[in-house]
């Protein structure tokens, strides 16, 4: 049933009038919003990732350092690789390198040359990422 004005026009149903949408301003007035709170939150972001990458980073090289030094007190020797702990179950597998996201970049450290033979093979390992961390000391030194 159509509604009338005082004027004897016919009204606009309330349906008509919520659809005629947003102004300009109005919109603008929401980017700006948008806009601000993205470039609050976005420092605190990728801050957070890359702490978690840090911490990622620390925690499998300490995991890997006591598998070889578990492998090296059970079997009285150093491991020759990193798929020596995984075949001999000291690792299930060897953990993803959270800066260069591959399984094959880590760098074994050799252990000096003694004067035996069977104590010779890998007796740290480091991250081969290239970057810096925030400190300005490089991934590879950690």
């Amino acid at each position: 049933m159509a509604r009338f004005t005082k004027t004897g026009k016919v009204a606009a149903s309330p349906c008509a009038q919520a659809a005629r949408g947003f102004t300009l301003i109005e919109l603008i007035v929401v980017m700006a919003i948008v806009a601000l709170l993205v470039s609050v939150a976005a420092p605190r972001y990728f801050l957070s990732v890359e702490n978690a990458r840090d911490q990622s980073l620390r925690t499998s090289l300490r995991v890997m350092r006591d598998a070889i030094d578990q492998f090296h007190a059970d079997k009285g020797r150093y491991p020759q690789s990193l798929q020596d702990l995984t075949d001999n179950r000291y690792l299930r597998e060897i953990p993803e390198d959270p800066l260069t996201g591959r399984r094959d970049s880590w760098v074994a450290a050799e252990a000096p040359p003694t004067a035996s033979a069977s104590q010779g093979g890998m007796t740290d390992i480091k991250s081969g990422a290239t970057a810096l961390d925030r400190n300005g000391k490089p991934y590879s030194e950690w």
